[in-house]
Formats: C-alpha cells, sequence, structure tokens
C-alpha cells in the first residue's frame, strides 16, 4: 500500500423520515409512502439524496427510488442527519 490517501467515491447514510414529514408516490401505478431518505456526499462536497418506501397497498414493492421534494424542513432533516453522520464517522471504531 502506498502514502497516499485513498480515493472516496462516495459517503453515503440512511435517514429514517419522521411521520410528520413523509409523503407519497407513484411510480408504475403503485402509491408508496417514502420512509427513508439515502444520502450521499460525493468528492465535490456536493449531496445526492433519494427517497424510499413501501406501497401503500402492502407487500415489500420493488427498490424504487424518488425524488426529494425541495422543502425546508426536508433538508433541514437532512442537514441534521449528515451532521449526526459526521459525528458517528469521526467515532468510529477500527474495522476489524
Amino acid at each position: 500500500m502506498t502514502d497516499a490517501a485513498p480515493e472516496i467515491a462516495a459517503l453515503a447514510f440512511n435517514v429514517v423520515i419522521p411521520d410528520d414529514l413523509r409523503w407519497r408516490d407513484i411510480r408504475r401505478g403503485v402509491e408508496y409512502d417514502l420512509q427513508t431518505i439515502t444520502v450521499r456526499l460525493l468528492p465535490d462536497g456536493s449531496v445526492a439524496a433519494k427517497a424510499y418506501g413501501r406501497p401503500t397497498a402492502g407487500g415489500r414493492g420493488g427498490y424504487v427510488s424518488f425524488p426529494v421534494p425541495s422543502r425546508p424542513e426536508i433538508a433541514d432533516l437532512i442537514s441534521a442527519a449528515a451532521d449526526r453522520a459526521a459525528d458517528l464517522w469521526a467515532r468510529h471504531e477500527p474495522y476489524l
């Protein structure tokens, strides 16, 4: 191994959407209750986010991503979750 720092392609975490911030969306005729957001911190410092959930009619459904709406309370949730994730990463224990 070289002394060069490892190249990180992205960092990611999942955040649960509180009940009062959840929304529904439709894909291919199936309505979904969006329950989590996957957030990726990209190497340039930008953030990408996608929402995931379960069909409202029940069942597992497919692993389908949805856009995250541009709402201040959702942006605040993502920001607070990023701060929490950063704290957890900073205190991580060595692998193996």
